[in-house]
């Protein structure tokens, strides 16, 4: 079938529109018709050739939600006219798959950033050349896209899909990090470095734990605003000076639990400073350039230092319950979304990347 689709080329700024060809979905697959996809910035960096190497040109995106359209030879859990959140891409047959952590599933890699099904096939094609896609299982920037029965989450339809497609990454990672990951109990106390989508979704689901302190740091003044219109019992502004010294202001002894949501080194440690004996730092991202932790603190302390993909989190489990928490009330996501249409892929491109907007949100279709 002939789609638009945002396509990623080498050395352009920002993704293009242009009408590619979709195959039928083969078994085990669904086609999906996408009404938003969320933008992160796992799309940026692998746009700018960052990260894993995604080959291009490539059609990105992997914050999709949808309505399944057509289901291929096998698929028994979803029919046409479902709703779906889409998550990353996971084998369901390794050790971690097993252990309901597809995050880390042994064939991660290629199956979310090679471009490829692992039979070394595209969907995608344009004017007969292969186009890469498949990025995390997905490439959801486009009106379809194919995706693996497993991937594809059922939700709720008395939700809008229009809002739902961050919940397959930056909202679970966020507060998966902060409910599975971290296991942040009531009476805990966390610092959040950085209050974009990841950030604000851990203070969220930070206060629905119970910390009885939830400390968010970052330099924008309204995101910290936010922040504590979100759960944040106290903010920093990181350009007055250390926030871990702030931190250990605050607390006299340092928190429970951290969580770091930037590439910057300097804030990976700061966020080892700011812990009490036996914290723990979360991270979700590399620090870009040069870091090492000093290890006699930590050894000192019994700190550690976790690294964390997709919270940690089962999405059939994990997205299902985020919506039930957002029909509650008590994990309003929505406040992070700012949207955009389709064709301004580049808008939402540029906000993004100049911190314009928390989690933009480009609308294909209406629902």
């Amino acid at each position: 079938m002939r789609i638009e689709a945002a396509v990623s080329r080498a050395g352009a700024p920002y993704p293009e529109i242009a009408v590619v060809d979709l195959e039928p979905p083969r078994a085990g697959e669904v086609l999906v018709r996408i009404v938003a996809s969320g933008v992160c910035h796992t799309d940026l960096g692998a746009h700018a050739g960052r990260g894993a190497g995604t080959p291009k040109p490539v059609v990105l995106g992997h914050e999709g939600a949808g309505v399944v359209e057509q289901v291929g030879e096998g698929v028994a859990s979803l029919i046409p006219g479902d709703h779906v959140v889409l998550s990353g891409s996971s084998c369901g047959r390794c050790p971690s798959c097993r252990r309901s952590l597809p995050s880390y599933c042994h064939e991660m890699l290629p199956r979310n950033f090679g471009g490829l099904r692992m039979d070394g096939t595209s969907a995608l094609s344009e004017n007969g050349e292969r186009l890469y896609g498949q990025f995390f299982g997905q490439s959801s920037f486009a009106e379809y896209c194919l995706a693996a029965e497993r991937t594809a989450v059922k939700v709720s339809q008395d939700v809008p899909l229009r809002i739902l497609g961050p919940l397959g990454c930056g909202v679970v990672t966020g507060a998966g990090a902060v409910l599975y990951s971290l296991q942040v109990r009531p009476g805990d106390s966390l610092a959040v470095f950085g209050t974009g989508g990841v950030g604000l979704s851990a203070v969220m689901a930070a206060r629905l734990a119970g910390a009885s302190r939830i400390i968010a740091v970052d330099v924008i003044p309204a995101r910290l605003a936010l922040a504590r219109e979100l759960g944040a019992t106290d903010t920093i502004d990181a350009r007055a000076g250390s926030a871990a010294e702030a931190i250990r202001g605050l607390t006299g002894h340092g928190v429970n639990f951290s969580l770091n949501t930037t590439l910057a080194p300097e804030v990976f440690t700061q966020a080892l400073e700011c812990l009490t004996m036996r914290g723990v730092a979360g991270f979700v991202t590399a620090p870009r350039g040069e870091w090492k932790p000093a290890m006699f603190p930590m050894l000192a302390g019994g700190r550690r230092l976790q690294g964390i993909l997709g919270g940690d989190a089962a999405p059939q489990l994990a997205i299902p319950m985020l919506v039930d928490y957002y029909r509650q009330g008590r994990l309003p996501f929505d406040r992070l979304i700012r949207f955009y249409p389709f064709k301004r892929i580049d808008a939402a491109f540029r906000d993004m990347e100049h911190g314009a907007a928390i989690k933009p949100v480009l609308e294909m279709t209406a629902t």
